[in-house]
């Protein structure tokens, strides 16, 4: 036991091993595992995280209290630490975690000034992932389309530039963002176009959930610009392989309503609108 204690405490931190986003909880006991045998900036790196766990579940005063826990370890550890603490911090006061309209006043300054220090931080370290994790949360604060094209404008600059893989990685991310950006503003061609790349991208990655959102994007898009015939060949598309996941999709059938209703058919279009319900019902 001791032996195999040494080997997992030498081995490199390796964050993405030990996230599962969909559940906060799983990812938190894997942190405290690995904090258990670890020390000096790593155990930072993880107590960053098991905040981050917090404020996934929408528990954001513990969040901040695990993060001021080791806020005096920041003077002396490595820019990755004191990167992190920042990006959790701000992350503590606006994310797509908390609930609409969106962070107040202090909150939205307190975040601004958090995720402005970890991307300068992460800038000076040549840390180009975290620089692009510090832009795209600027979106959470800056909440006019405008603006928010602004920072994934920004993001994508560092990822095109960028020879980190970490950094290359979330190019499809950054597509989405200003793709959702640019069809608030009303863009909907320029939208289309970033949407369509993301989902080249993550087609390449071959995460199934993942294609099927930027898919639904796309088709989505496709509507707005009036291709009907081309968006509802896509809906049913994404609602084949929904139903083959056993994962329904009330998007896909809101859309699929939508798209049969402009068509007449009033009798698919209460078809989806049915099945629709029907995942809202307890």
């Amino acid at each position: 036991m001791v032996l195999a204690l040494g080997v997992l405490s030498a081995q490199a931190l390796d964050l993405g091993t030990l996230w599962d986003f969909s559940r906060p909880d799983v990812s938190e006991a894997r942190f405290r595992e690995r904090l258990a045998v670890s020390s000096g900036d790593d155990a930072l790196v993880l107590q960053t995280q098991i905040a981050r766990t917090h404020g996934l579940r929408k528990d954001f005063d513990k969040a901040r209290q695990v993060l001021r826990e080791v806020e005096g370890g920041l003077a002396t550890a490595g820019p990755e630490a004191r990167i992190r603490w920042h990006l959790e911090w701000g992350r503590s006061f606006a994310s797509a975690a908390h609930p609409p309209p969106g962070a107040s006043a202090d909150a939205a300054a307190q975040a601004r000034q958090s995720f402005h220090q970890a991307l300068s931080l992460a800038r000076a370290a040549e840390r180009d992932a975290l620089a692009i994790d510090a832009l795209h949360m600027m979106a959470f604060v800056d909440t006019q389309p405008v603006e928010q094209l602004h920072w994934a404008q920004q993001a994508l600059s560092v990822v095109q530039t960028s020879q980190q893989p970490d950094a290359q990685r979330w190019e499809a991310s950054i597509r989405h963002n200003m793709g959702y950006a640019l069809a608030q503003l009303g863009r909907h061609e320029e939208a289309l176009a970033a949407f369509e790349m993301a989902l080249k991208l993550r087609e390449r990655a071959g995460d199934a959930r993942s294609v099927r959102v930027a898919r639904w994007m796309v088709a989505r898009t496709l509507r707005q610009l009036s291709r009907d015939e081309d968006a509802l060949r896509l809906q049913l598309r994404l609602e084949a392989e929904h139903d083959a996941a056993a994962q329904p999709s009330a998007f896909v059938f809101d859309e699929l309503e939508a798209l049969y209703r402009a068509r007449g058919d009033t009798v698919a279009a209460q078809r989806y609108a049915e099945r629709r319900r029907a995942l809202a019902r307890p």
